[in-house]
C-alpha cells in the first residue's frame, strides 16, 4: 500500500476525530480506512490510535508521528504546487549579498528580469566589499568572486574571473612598460587596502609557480572602484578583473601588461549555507545567475 496515502489516511482521521469522518471525507467505507490503519501500524510497530466506541485518541507515538506527518504533507503538497502550466513557481524574499562593484555591475542589472519571472518572490540585495556572514546576518546567498577561504558554505562556480594588470597608455609612456613582475617595484601601483578583505596580492605564474606579490606605491584604497577611477586617470598600474576593464582596454583607455605572466583564472561563486532544504527561490536565483554568466554573449555586452 502507498506509504503516502496511509499517512493522507492518518491525519484525516486523527484530525476528523473518527474511521467513519475520515472515510465520509474520503468517499470510501469506513473499513477501508480501518484497513489502511492496522496496515500503517503493522509496518510501523507500534500504536498509533486508541479506538473505543466513542472516540479515538492518539497515543504519545500517535501524536509525535502525527506532527510528522503534518510536515512532510505539506512539502509535497508545496512540491507539487510549486509546478503549475509547465513551469516552476517560487515565492517568498530573498537576500543575497555580493561584493558593491561586482554587484552594481553585473547583480544589479539582472535582478528585473529575475523578478519578472518570478512574481511572487521579493529580493533585498546588499552590496558590500567585506565578507558578510551568510548565518548570523541572515542572507540567502552570496556571490563572491576570487579565491574562496575554507569553510562550512557551499559554493557553486557562475563563471571563470581572470585579472590584468592594467595602466594608461599615457602612465605607461612616461613611467615605462614592465617586463616582468618583480619591476612592479620600480612602478607606482594601486593597491587595495590592508582592511580590504578579499585581497591576497596580486597573483602572477612566474616560472610555473603562482606568485603572490604585494605591490605599493603612493596611493591604496579599500574600494576597487576608486582605484579603478585613479587607474584611468593615469595614476599608476592596477589589479583589476576582467569584468570590471574589458571595456576599457578594447576602447584603448587602458592596456593590460605582463600577460606572459596571468595566472590561471579563479572563479565567481554562488555560495550559500546549506544545498539542504534549499528554498526553491535560492535555486532560482543561482540557476538563473549561472545561465545568465554562461553565455559569451552577456560578457561581451557587459564590458567584460
Amino acid at each position: 500500500m502507498d506509504r503516502l496515502k496511509q499517512m493522507e489516511t492518518f491525519v484525516a482521521v486523527a484530525t476528523r476525530g473518527s474511521l467513519t469522518a475520515a472515510a465520509l471525507a474520503e468517499g470510501v467505507a469506513p473499513a477501508i480506512i480501518g484497513r489502511r490503519m492496522d496496515a500503517l501500524e503493522a509496518r510501523l510497530g507500534v500504536k498509533l490510535l486508541l479506538r473505543t466506541t466513542r472516540r479515538i485518541s492518539l497515543t504519545h507515538e500517535g501524536s509525535a508521528f502525527l506532527e510528522d506527518c503534518q510536515r512532510l504533507l505539506i512539502d509535497v503538497n508545496n512540491a507539487e504546487s510549486s509546478v503549475s502550466a509547465g513551469g516552476v513557481k517560487a515565492s517568498g524574499h530573498l537576500r543575497v549579498t555580493a561584493p558593491a562593484g561586482f554587484g552594481r555591475r553585473h547583480l544589479a542589472p539582472l535582478v528585473p528580469a529575475f523578478l519578472a519571472r518570478h512574481a511572487d518572490v521579493s529580493l533585498s540585495l546588499n552590496l558590500s566589499d567585506r565578507v558578510v556572514d551568510l548565518i548570523n546576518e541572515g542572507f540567502d546567498c552570496a556571490v563572491r568572486v576570487g579565491d574562496l577561504p575554507d569553510s562550512s558554505l557551499v559554493s557553486v562556480r557562475l563563471a571563470d574571473n581572470r585579472r590584468l594588470c592594467v595602466a594608461t597608455p599615457a602612465y605607461l609612456k612616461r613611467a615605462g612598460v614592465p617586463a616582468h613582475p618583480s619591476d612592479l617595484a620600480r612602478h607606482q601601483c594601486l593597491t587595495l587596502s590592508s582592511e580590504a578583505s578579499q585581497s591576497r596580492g596580486w597573483a602572477f605564474l612566474v616560472d610555473g609557480t603562482v606568485t603572490h606579490l604585494r605591490p605599493g606605491g603612493r596611493l591604496d584604497c579599500s574600494d576597487g572602484q576608486v582605484l579603478h577611477g585613479w587607474c584611468l586617470q593615469g595614476l599608476g598600474l592596477a589589479w583589476r578583473s576582467t569584468w570590471e576593464v574589458q571595456g576599457d582596454i578594447e576602447a584603448g583607455r587602458l592596456v593590460s601588461v605582463l600577460d606572459a605572466f596571468a595566472a590561471p583564472p579563479n572563479g565567481i561563486y554562488a555560495v550559500f549555507p546549506s544545498a539542504r532544504h534549499l528554498p526553491l527561490r535560492v535555486r532560482l536565483w543561482i540557476d538563473f545567475l549561472k545561465h545568465s554568466y554562461g553565455d559569451p554573449a552577456y560578457w561581451s555586452g557587459h564590458g567584460a
